[in-house]
């Protein structure tokens, strides 16, 4: 009953602020334009915030090590599984997959994860790692296809000059590397920085449900896509795939490499690979113009079906199983 009260108590913001965001998009109190005001505050101002501070602060080894190992391996199988089961079943193209691969494998560490963590494992030490695993190297693989996905012209000329200028483009990359050039000299920062942009990294998670919940008033996309009314079966069973991928895969994947770790360090790898999809999926196809149903989609019914996932995990590894 108390694992189940935290993790209660962990999914409550996320379906409050989620249900205010609809609240808010039905009612038209922020406008016609509101949801993409929002994901381009969140994508090029508030997270770029959050991610210096987080970055600049850590320590670059902490992620080495045999946990990390693990959970490494079930993210980077489920993503790769996410990538080439869009293509093979659903026909998408690269940009699309790189969605498809992020709502299959790209896990809700922060919001979530750390309320869940803190109560399960008594602290969130192995969510931090997490958090700094996925900023620094699987966010720059997912926004590295995004872009060439999306980018304009062809041929390998233009793929490669979008690749080498991406960094300075891409405010999530810029930040990330700002904060790994001040954490490797281990450069102090002033207070008046570091609390503006703490202040103003706070924004970006609400920031990014409140626009979650717009987006499920369904209402036509940015890119012209159907309204949510005329989904398919198709539609429904990429979601389906992506969820099944992220709720079950990652963590039974996390499960069988983590096999010789301690009892309390593997609860923490699979407790963490159960964790739903991140809404940062949804912002990222916002903010390159993509259909945003399957990331917003696969981030609602993840969260649902995560609270069994990880209830079952924490019962059956838990200390006192």
């Amino acid at each position: 009953m108390a694992s189940m009260h935290a993790l209660l108590s962990g999914f409550a913001p996320i379906w409050t602020l989620t249900g205010i965001g609809y609240v808010v998009g039905r009612s038209g109190l922020l406008g016609e334009q509101a949801e993409a005001v929002l994901g381009r505050f969140v994508f090029h101002v508030a997270m770029p915030a959050a991610l210096f501070i987080m970055v600049s602060g850590a320590r670059l080894d902490a992620f080495a090590n045999s946990s990390m190992v693990a959970f490494g391996a079930g993210t980077a199988l489920v993503c790769a599984l996410g990538f080439v089961l869009a293509r093979r079943l659903f026909g998408r193209k690269t940009a699309d997959q790189a969605i498809s691969s992020m709502a299959s494998g790209y896990v809700n560490s922060a919001n979530l994860g750390i309320p869940v963590a803190v109560q399960v494992l008594g602290d969130a030490s192995f969510v931090a790692q997490i958090i700094l695993f996925q900023v620094l190297l699987v966010s720059p693989v997912i926004l590295t296809l995004l872009d060439t996905g999306t980018g304009s012209g062809s041929g390998r000329g233009v793929t490669f000059r979008r690749m080498l200028t991406m960094p300075v483009r891409n405010p999530i990359i810029m930040a990330s590397m700002f904060g790994v050039a001040v954490s490797a000299i281990g450069l102090r920062l002033p207070t008046a920085l570091t609390h503006s942009c703490d202040l103003l990294g706070a924004a970006a998670v609400p920031t990014a449900l409140i626009t979650l919940g717009l987006s499920l008033n369904g209402r036509p996309s940015a890119t012209g896509a159907p309204s949510e009314t005329t989904a398919d079966s198709g539609e429904r069973a990429e979601v389906g795939v992506a969820v099944v991928l992220k709720t079950l895969v990652q963590p039974l994947i996390a499960f069988l490499v983590g096999g010789p770790l301690l009892r309390l360090q593997l609860l923490a790898v699979v407790v963490c690979s159960a964790l739903p999809t991140a809404q940062n999926a949804f912002i990222y196809a916002r903010q390159y113009g993509l259909d945003t149903r399957l990331a917003r989609n696969s981030v609602v019914a993840s969260t649902v079906a995560s609270m069994a996932t990880l209830s079952f995990a924490t019962w059956a590894l838990g200390p006192s199983h």
